[in-house]
């Protein structure tokens, strides 16, 4: 078997420095870098930083005036404001009013749309305008009629008033209600019951109880007379209407407790000689009995 040659590298020529020298010099020969340049800096880093200024929101008071427009300019201010104070006036659920010829009634319906308009602390032209919301069929007609001959964006609340008992309490029926207060008896009626109707005309009638004491003795004349005595009884007479009311409320309920009182023992004699009628016929037979067996002749 035939090995074979293995060959040796041969090394190139080293070359000399004269060379190596020559073939630096023929490199070409490499630009210069330029200086640098000095640009100007970005306008952000020379301008100052200005803090952003602040919002400010005027809050408007809720019974401001708004003022006029100019003319030309659209506002929509006022109708946006009419349809807040009814979404308002709706939530509380007020009592519509239709017109009632009843001036008690249309009174009492009056009272409690009042009640309503002062816990919403209303303006007096925010009154108005939420209790013309509530007015309907009749007396919506009325107070078209009121438009038409006053500007009602400038009435106050006493002018509301005034106009609507002026409609619903008339010559007549204020009389008929003077002549009701006048002779108004607690009869049958309970304390409470002759309060309210009390009260109800005394609305009706201001002229006739101006005062606290008068309004007093009017009601005194008004209770019956087993209660006006207690409620007057002592020296420390009631001063205040509200004092005679609690006074002879206090005054029914013992007078009633002892009118029960009485009518349970009335009974219970009642049923006593009730049972001793049934008892003495029965004795009596029982007796006749006897003495028939006792004597057969």
């Amino acid at each position: 078997m035939v090995r074979p040659r293995r060959t040796i590298p041969v090394n190139p020529p080293v070359p000399d420095l004269a060379t190596v020298i020559a073939q630096l010099n023929q490199r070409p020969q490499v630009d210069e870098i330029p200086p640098p340049v000095h640009q100007a800096p970005p306008v952000y880093q020379v301008l100052p930083v200005v803090p952003p200024v602040p919002e400010v929101r005027q809050e408007i008071p809720r019974n401001a005036e708004v003022p006029m427009a100019q003319v030309g300019e659209q506002v929509n201010v006022q109708p946006v404001r009419e349809d807040l104070l009814y979404e308002r006036f709706r939530r509380m659920k007020a009592p519509e009013f239709e017109g009632l010829t009843d001036p008690v009634a249309a009174d009492n319906r009056l009272i409690d749309i009042q009640v309503i308009l002062d816990f919403m602390r209303l303006t007096e032209q925010e009154k108005v305008l939420c209790a013309s919301f509530a007015l309907k069929k009749d007396a919506r007609h009325w107070w078209t009629t009121v438009q038409m001959r006053r500007d009602v964006m400038a009435m106050s609340w006493q002018d509301f008033i005034t106009e609507f008992r002026a409609m619903y309490y008339n010559a007549e029926i204020l009389a008929v209600q003077q002549d009701e207060f006048t002779s108004l008896q607690q009869g049958s009626m309970k304390v409470m019951e002759a309060v309210q109707k009390f009260e109800q005309l005394a609305r009706m009638c201001p002229e006739l109880v101006q005062t606290e004491k008068e309004k007093v003795r009017r009601m005194m004349k008004m209770f019956r007379t087993d209660i006006a005595k207690q409620v007057s009884a002592g020296d420390n007479l009631p001063t205040l209407v509200s004092d005679c009311a609690s006074r002879a409320i206090r005054a029914e309920y013992w007078i009633n407790r002892d009118k029960e009182a009485r009518a349970q023992i009335f009974k219970a004699r009642k049923e006593e000689k009730a049972v001793v009628k049934q008892t003495q016929p029965r004795q009596n037979t029982e007796s006749n009995q006897k003495s028939q067996t006792s004597n057969p002749n």
